[in-house]
């Protein structure tokens, strides 16, 4: 199991020293960037991401949940080991996005909302690295993890099959649901609230290390 701090949940006064205090346990960090219209709310776009490259060192899940990701996802700064993830559900076409995203150098991620079929996405398993798997409507963080996402990932295992796709998940996930999400299949796993709404983060992360393993 791989971790994948989310800065949703982080200061947004204070986004890199954040960072640097959950960095040493992180295999990377996931940027989550909204844009009001694919969901109601707002946060960060390339200005923000870009400025925090010069402080961290591990790779960056830039997750778009925007309504046009073929338009923004070249004003991001990248670094081998990235992956931008888009969702089948925006505007531009998922074969096209693929495409934009892998001629900057970036690995690619395609995720889908809860109630999304998995089907939406099956055509497209050739051509990402990995999945992500929204176990809350996207949005907001601090919201319950939804039971009925284990099924979902349990699902698109057997879909994948032998191609080399990383199933991700992302919403809810604490130290006393991660156990599941793993055994159902995820490798690896976004968390934001249950890391920077703990006093210590670093323990909460070991926490969740360990209730996964």
């Amino acid at each position: 199991m791989r971790l994948s701090p989310s800065l949703l949940s982080a200061d947004f006064g204070n986004l890199l020293a954040e960072a640097r205090q959950v960095e040493l346990l992180a295999d990377s960090f996931h940027m989550d960037v909204m844009d009001g219209h694919f969901v109601d709310n707002l946060t960060f776009g390339p200005p923000v991401v870009n400025a925090l490259r010069g402080g961290l060192s591990k790779p960056f899940d830039i997750h778009l949940m925007i309504e046009r990701p073929c338009r923004y996802a070249p004003r991001f700064v990248l670094r081998p080991g990235d992956t931008i993830t888009f969702h089948v559900e925006a505007a531009d076409d998922p074969r096209e996005t693929i495409a934009a995203i892998r001629g900057l150098g970036a690995g690619v991620g395609l995720s889908l909302r809860p109630a999304t079929p998995i089907e939406a996405i099956s055509p497209f398993f050739d051509a990402v690295d990995r999945v992500l798997v929204m176990s809350v409507e996207p949005g907001f963080g601090g919201q319950g993890f939804q039971a009925e996402a284990l099924d979902r990932i349990r699902t698109l295992r057997e879909a994948i099959g032998s191609r080399g796709v990383t199933i991700c998940v992302d919403g809810g996930i604490n130290a006393g649901n991660v156990a599941d999400v793993v055994r159902a299949g995820a490798q690896v796993i976004v968390a934001g609230s249950a890391i920077f709404g703990a006093v210590d983060r670093r323990a909460a992360m070991r926490a969740l290390l360990e209730a996964g393993e």
